[in-house]
């Protein structure tokens, strides 16, 4: 599958993605009556991805699904905005501080043990109210001209240091960065990570996107930047443009910078679809939609049990990354954090 660099970034930014598929029939009468309707989805996850899972799931149990595509943070802040009078049946997201919004405002509901079950412990909060549907990693980019692996930072705390200002470059108003920035957070605590922000606004070059980071060190602009793996893997699967003199390098031993985000999924309390909305988590979580991750173009890692992630990526078990109980990611703390560093 060809991957298009300006088509996909043109698909996280759509404002709506409506997803109709036909219905098979393949339910008892009463069931099949009941999902005419189909299920709403808040999405905040690449398109594409929610897209080939939705067409996954109706093709196989005849329940539709329609998307209404967002950020992380404009539909958490929209389903708490509804409350119980939310249309939507499942949120998913690209990064789990979101997830936390909705959570501690108490709308979702408990997601089945057979759901839970298929998510090991470690890509899933303890509580069970939503799960880990995906997984991405910390990278440093880096253009192979500039930059000898000698000279590549140890830790991520090391670009707050004077001798890499104007040399590097990062997207802080994203939700992906202000991930990193919560897992910082909750690693480090707020002395260390307001220390680091201040290094950030000193030192590093502020860009719109990930992409766009990655771009700028391709072109020798700044020498590396902090993405998330899958913007690399994705250009070099399509023409390679923006990434022909970039790699990668990957922080491990347990550095912030080696922290792995986790996409959610969970079941609004208010569903009055519970039954459909509870299949669809269970499906992305299952074999056919991990089977998905792996042989798509979102290059992203799966994470359900015994599920292989796409061949290309680094196993998540050689990156050696720092444990964090996702459910304690705090977005608000970290937005009032880059706020006083001047970052937002």
């Amino acid at each position: 599958m060809k991957f298009s660099l300006s088509g996909w970034t043109q698909g996280r930014s759509m404002v709506a993605v409506a997803v109709a598929v036909a219905a098979i029939a393949v339910l008892p009468m009463t069931a099949s009556a009941q999902a005419d309707n189909g299920i709403l989805v808040y999405n905040a996850q690449h398109a594409s991805l929610t897209e080939a899972w939705a067409a996954g799931f109706t093709k196989e149990t005849g329940i539709k699904v329609t998307v209404r595509k967002g950020s992380d943070t404009e539909l958490a802040n929209q389903i708490v905005q509804e409350g119980a009078a939310s249309p939507a049946d499942v949120f998913l997201t690209e990064n789990s501080p979101a997830m936390g919004l909705v959570e501690s405002a108490g709308l979702f509901g408990p997601l089945d043990a057979a759901t839970l079950e298929q998510v090991p412990a470690n890509f899933r909060p303890a509580h069970g109210r939503w799960t880990g549907i995906a997984a991405r990693t910390t990278v440093f980019v880096y253009n192979k001209d500039k930059l000898k692996p000698e000279q590549l930072p140890k830790s991520m705390l090391d670009l707050a240091d004077a001798s890499w200002k104007g040399r590097w470059g990062a997207a802080p108003a994203g939700a992906d960065f202000q991930a990193i920035v919560s897992a910082l957070l909750e690693l480090k605590g707020e002395v260390a990570t307001a220390a680091w922000l201040k290094g950030l606004k000193q030192n590093a070059t502020p860009y719109r996107g990930n992409s766009v980071v990655m771009k700028a060190v391709n072109a020798g602009q700044i020498d590396g930047g902090i993405i998330y793996h899958y913007y690399y893997f994705g250009d070099q699967a399509g023409t390679g443009e923006n990434s022909k003199n970039v790699q990668l390098h990957y922080f491990k031993n347990e550095d912030p910078g080696a922290f792995v985000s986790i996409s959610g999924g969970g079941v609004l309390a208010s569903s009055k679809h519970k039954a459909q909305a509870q299949a669809f988590v269970k499906w992305i979580t299952g074999k056919g939609g991990q089977g998905i991750l792996r042989s798509g173009d979102s290059y992203e890692y799966a994470v359900g049990a015994g599920a292989a992630s796409n061949p290309k990526l680094v196993p998540l078990a050689d990156l050696n990354a720092p444990k964090v109980e996702p459910s304690k990611l705090n977005s608000k703390k970290v937005t009032d954090l880059m706020l006083q560093a001047g970052l937002l």
